[in-house]
């Protein structure tokens, strides 16, 4: 039998039903550990680089003291560049995907990622190569950039359409579960290894370990990812010919609106997960002057409890919806992100983490239902183009950069307030585009319509919830 086969004279599984019996149940399970690995290989590599920003400055772009100034916004800037190759990827990616499957390209991403990742740990630096270093740096970082375009929205769909309805929150929560252990395990890996060997040893080339280690990380992802089966709502569209010659011209004349209401969204969700775990190891150490070793450990702390939480919150969405959870999120971020960074500047360390505590909070909201929101704003045909499309522009020109731009504006007006005020920013734009969602929760994402009640956009209804569940059961009871 071969990986990506059902085992012989086993019954199709029924896209959106629950799994019954061993075989199916141990799928389905192999699916979520799938997605949610090799997304956790996307997410280690980018917080590696997040907690190790101020020796990349110094090796790769001759800082001298690695702290809050030029070397780190050069370092910072990089990785802002390789946000814009990924809307390349998803250009590419994302109709591959809606073409081919998305399990083949699932498999080309994670290779991608976990070589360009790897080869970053075997890097020269700037003192032995000169300006080729940062050069090597960045090439390293577009590849990377170009396979992360169609990462996450492939395994958002492919996890979001090998779900049963009822379950799909709680399901889809564990892809940013997957996410949050990728950045604790690259918070761990960094803080302890730099707790060893001390900034020195660090600059000396102990930087180079964490970067090392995605090689057998991503190998076990991939090793996963070739043993999946297609996701049932893809293989049903396929077998029904169902599938387009031309995704993104469709997505584009059809499903514009659905772009924008992602974008809008995805500036929320990212610029709050950016500058969250992300830059704030840099922001605490090279701007507020807190001890490094303290501030990664603190974030680590935070991200323990959003893992213990996500899940729980994902399973709450199929109870009460995504959206009313997802507008209070946005409400949250607007009213408190400048008083949670105001703790982070005081002195106690009961304040400071009160303050990581309250944004990761509403972090574990938005992630907790994004994977099984976002990919149901469109239909199979255009599923994993649309998603790729628009989480990727709005990423590059919105979110991605968010990161370089604080810490610039904060060298530049001294105003250490500015994360504050960028994420209760993004908080409003993101509030409207949810506003503009409809309900998918318990809906199914079978055929060629956008799931959901039609009448389910502006503020939410517990009615929706009812309607999406009995159209769904209507739907697999005649078989379509």
């Amino acid at each position: 039998m071969s990986a990506n086969s059902q085992p012989r004279n086993a019954p199709a599984p029924v896209p959106g039903a629950e799994p019954e019996g061993r075989e199916a149940k141990k799928t389905l399970h192999r699916s979520i550990l799938g997605s949610a690995l090799g997304n956790a290989v996307e997410w280690f590599d980018y917080g590696v680089y997040g907690y190790l920003t101020i020796y990349m400055a110094v090796n790769f772009f001759g800082s001298e003291d690695g702290d809050g100034g030029l070397g780190v916004t050069l370092t910072l800037a990089t990785l802002a560049l390789s946000f814009l190759v990924r809307p390349l990827g998803g250009l590419i990616l994302g109709p591959l995907g809606d073409k081919v499957g998305r399990q083949k390209v699932m498999v080309l991403t994670v290779t991608l990622m976990t070589l360009a990742t790897g080869c970053i740990g075997l890097l020269p630096t700037f003192e032995t190569a000169g300006l080729l270093a940062p050069v090597l740096l960045l090439i390293c970082r577009l590849v990377q950039g170009f396979s992360a375009g169609g990462e996450y929205g492939g395994a958002a769909v492919y996890m979001a359409e090998s779900a049963p309805d009822k379950r799909r929150g709680f399901f889809g929560s564990f892809l940013e579960f997957g996410t949050t252990v990728g950045f604790i395990l690259a918070a761990i890996v960094c803080t302890t290894t730099i707790t060893l060997v001390g900034d020195e040893g660090m600059l000396e080339g102990w930087w180079r370990l964490p970067f090392l280690l995605t090689i057998p990380l991503g190998l076990t992802a991939l090793w996963i990812r070739t043993r999946l089966v297609e996701a049932p709502v893809f293989a049903e569209a396929s077998a029904h010919r169902e599938t387009l010659k031309s995704p993104l011209r469709q997505v584009l004349a059809q499903n514009w609106r659905q772009l924008l209401v992602l974008a809008g969204f995805v500036v929320l969700l990212n610029v709050a997960f950016y500058l969250i775990l992300g830059y704030m190891p840099t922001y605490m150490s090279g701007q507020l002057g807190h001890s490094t070793a303290q501030g990664n450990w603190m974030l680590v702390a935070v991200m323990a409890l959003m893992l213990l939480a996500i899940p729980p919150v994902g399973a709450l969405s199929d109870r009460i919806g995504r959206k009313p959870l997802l507008l209070t999120a946005a409400v949250g971020y607007i009213v408190l992100s400048v008083p949670a960074i105001m703790l982070l500047g005081v002195e106690s360390l009961i304040l400071q983490f009160l303050g990581l505590a309250v944004l990761g909070f509403l972090l574990v909201i938005l992630v907790s239902s994004v994977s099984s929101t976002l990919p149901a704003l469109f239909p199979t045909a255009v599923r994993y183009t649309g998603f790729a499309l628009a989480y990727n522009f709005s990423t590059a020109f919105f979110a991605g950069p968010s990161q370089t731009i604080a810490n610039q504006l904060i060298e530049t007006t001294g105003n250490q307030l500015v994360p504050g005020w960028y994420m209760a920013i993004a908080g409003v734009i993101g509030l409207v585009s949810i506003l503009c969602m409809r309900e998918t929760a318990q809906a199914t994402l079978r055929g060629e319509v956008i799931p959901g009640a039609p009448d389910s956009v502006g503020w939410p209804k517990k009615v929706y919830l009812e309607e999406n569940r009995v159209d769904a059961e209507e739907r697999r009871r005649v078989g379509v």
